[in-house]
């Protein structure tokens, strides 16, 4: 990597600091033209240059360019929030965006972040920084640091960084024991959404989430955002974490999750985040049980909007899906066929600048995060910011999060429902019977075994003001333990073939111990694999391992440290960290089940790879996790529907209906163990 390149890493460390002061672990100091100083420091600018450069084991000259228009991302103040879902500062975000992507090179890209580091809303130049590097030719490869080590306010107990400040004072940085980030801390165990606590407040699914919308933009340039599939991605993505999570509730004697259909209803579930936000200085505000959804009047962020609005976008989406076509500015129509339909209407539901008609049909998943994140202060009389629904680093913790998206999942079923079912012409594979699938791991055969586990988070690079040095925080969180995939396959056509393997998962029994109908269960079937394999004539004994899921990144990713990254970029040894570290956490692969043993159906299906396949160089683009994320600058490696062969409605009244010859289906049980087992290092 090229030290202009090294460097553009820096502004992620200790984002609140100046530039100008000592920066990364070999403290070095960019060396900053005089009228790049804000006016607070213009009048001892020389004096900082040689207090922090003589401090400085690396100078970073800092190039004299001329300046681009600012005037649009800077009206955000400095010490507010950001979020993506405020179409204000999205179109903030957006033109800081097209202005970084319009830098000639590295050196004139570090030098304009140099300037606006200075003055830009943190938040905002975080995100902005982090889309251009994922996204600019010259410097892919760059692998952007989690948002929990840059900004752990987001993620983190604030007592931890009253700890943390207290040991980086007192003791040395080699001396220094990891401080415990305690769990359960939201609420206490009489409120029964707290038993799902550790699924939606587990810092890997939050990062995910937060790197999902950071791979896709909703404004800049539009071939940064109109990526192939993108629409229908969203829709998946989604679906999938609330199937996940159904699942999880399941496993914990809650029901699935109401749906928040009726925007006028008051919301049942309260939620107090206890985080405290370290750039806006201020605690995130709670929403208390029963509040209800009042129209928005806030000049500050240039929102007045209805709740009736909500509903007229709802119909306009509704009346599309009956009618089979969406209509455009101009008047014509665009059929909402089973090839594109659901990616269209992903592109028109998260109201990014793809939107085929953004006027008509508005925007109405990102303003129902706004809706409910304001719910505490809809005229902005107490000055009150939004909560947590407001950001994608943060959303997820809420529990009317998976209540708003069952219901954006509902409208996109609507859409599902009609088309026709599948056929067997589509799901049989001729000539490739699947005899069995099975599961072998530590918990036993065809038992899969979760537990706690303690794992170590570095949060130095996000303390900002305080002394140098290593700051570790111990987390608790859901684990398993690793298995493999055993699957006897009975090639009988004669020759030898490549199939694509989809391995899925789904509860058997509903909320009240009865057998799920198929048409629940589909809806329920967490994809935990898929990948492609040669099956020779006769019989194959194929063999996968749970930690390649094309599903998830491994632990080290999503938590990386970005000193143990290997290689160049684009060398062999760092194809592991590629692709920006988007995917499913890996700890959470699997349901955390019971301690009697969970009862789940594993299903594999074997389709034709020739009918899959997309045809595409994919040397060095890190497609391990591509199921929830797709894959960097490249199509879809699926052509098939995401989801398939679940995505549609089936005549089947039970999974055993459903299985042509090529599936097979496995009882299997989830076993948890309530004992904490330590990360090994």
């Amino acid at each position: 990597m090229t030290d202009a390149k090294r460097n553009l890493l820096r502004f992620f460390n200790r984002p609140t600091e100046p530039c100008f002061m000592n920066k990364g672990e070999d403290n070095a100091a960019f060396e900053l033209p005089d009228h790049y100083y804000p006016d607070k420091y213009k009048t001892v600018s020389s004096a900082l240059a040689n207090r922090f450069g003589t401090d400085a084991s690396v100078t970073i000259p800092v190039r004299n360019i001329a300046l681009p228009n600012l005037d649009l991302p800077m009206q955000l103040p400095y010490n507010e929030q950001f979020s993506l879902f405020v179409a204000k500062h999205r179109k903030m975000a957006g033109k800081l965006i097209d202005v970084f992507m319009s830098m000639r090179d590295v050196d004139d890209l570090l030098s304009l972040c140099s300037y606006c580091q200075l003055r830009i809303n943190p938040y905002m130049f975080n995100y902005c920084l982090s889309v251009a590097i994922l996204h600019r030719p010259d410097t892919k490869g760059i692998q952007v640091p989690p948002v929990v080590e840059t900004f752990p306010d987001k993620f983190v107990d604030p007592k931890v960084f009253r700890r943390a400040r207290e040991v980086t004072s007192v003791v040395p940085a080699g001396a220094r024991m990891p401080i415990t980030i305690p769990t359960n801390y939201t609420a206490a165990d009489s409120e029964p959404e707290q038993r799902v606590a550790y699924f939606r407040e587990d810092i890997g699914i939050n990062l995910h989430h937060w790197h999902w919308h950071l791979v896709y933009p909703f404004e800049a340039e539009r071939s940064i955002v109109a990526k192939d599939r993108r629409g229908e991605l969203f829709y998946y993505m989604h679906q999938q974490i609330i199937a996940r999570y159904n699942v999880e509730r399941m496993c914990n004697n809650l029901g699935r999750v109401t749906r928040f259909n009726d925007f006028r209803q008051p919301i049942a579930e309260g939620y107090f985040p206890k985080l405290d936000s370290q750039v806006a200085s201020r605690s995130w505000p709670p929403r208390f049980a029963n509040t209800t959804l009042r129209d928005l009047d806030r000049p500050v962020d240039q929102i007045r909007i209805d709740v009736s609005e909500l509903d007229t976008w709802r119909e306009r989406f509704i009346q599309a899906i009956e009618n089979g076509f969406i209509v455009l500015p101009n008047g014509r129509q665009i059929p909402l066929d089973e090839n594109t339909g659901i990616d269209e209407l992903g592109n028109l539901m998260e109201s990014s600048v793809i939107s085929r008609n953004r006027a008509y049909y508005g925007d109405l998943h990102n303003m129902g995060h706004v809706f409910i994140s304001y719910a505490h202060d809809p005229d902005h009389r107490h000055l009150e910011q939004y909560g947590v629904m407001g950001d994608s680093a943060t959303a997820m913790r809420d529990p009317v999060f998976y209540r708003w998206h069952a219901y954006i999942d509902d409208i996109f079923v609507l859409h599902k429902d009609k088309l026709q079912p599948y056929q067997d012409n589509v799901l049989d594979f001729p000539g490739i019977r699947v005899s069995s699938i099975s599961v072998e791991g530590g918990a036993g055969a065809n038992t899969l075994g979760s537990h706690w586990q303690q794992s170590l988070a570095e949060l130095s690079r996000g303390l900002d003001f305080t002394p140098r040095g290593s700051v570790l925080a111990r987390f608790t969180h859901l684990h398993h333990d690793d298995f493999n995939y055993v699957i006897e396959v009975n090639n009988t056509s004669g020759q030898a073939r490549m199939g694509t393997f989809r391995i899925f998962l789904a509860p058997t029994q509903d909320e009240r111990g009865s057998p799920l109908g198929f048409n629940d269960q589909r809806r329920l079937m967490i994809e935990l694999d898929k990948f492609s394999e040669g099956l020779r004539p006769g019989n194959n004994t194929i063999r996968r391992r749970s930690t390649d899921s094309s599903v998830t990144i491994p632990f080290e990713r999503t938590f990386r440290a970005q000193s143990a990254r290997p290689g160049d970029p684009g060398s062999a040894d760092a194809a592991e960290f590629d692709f920006c570290g988007c995917g499913w956490p890996h700890h959470m692969l699997i349901p955390k089940g019971t301690q009697q043993g969970y009862p789940v159906v594993l299903y594999v299906m074997v389709s034709n790879w020739e009918d899959d396949r997309i045809e595409q160089d994919l040397v060095g683009s890190c497609n391990d996790a591509a199921s929830y994320c797709g894959l960097r600058d490249r199509k879809y490696p699926d052509r098939r529907a995401m989801g398939f062969p679940f995505d549609r409605r089936a005549s089947a009244n039970n999974l055993s209906d459903f299985l042509r010859p090529n599936m097979a289906v496995r009882e299997c049980r989830i076993r948890f163990t309530d004992a904490v087992q330590q990360q090994q290092q």
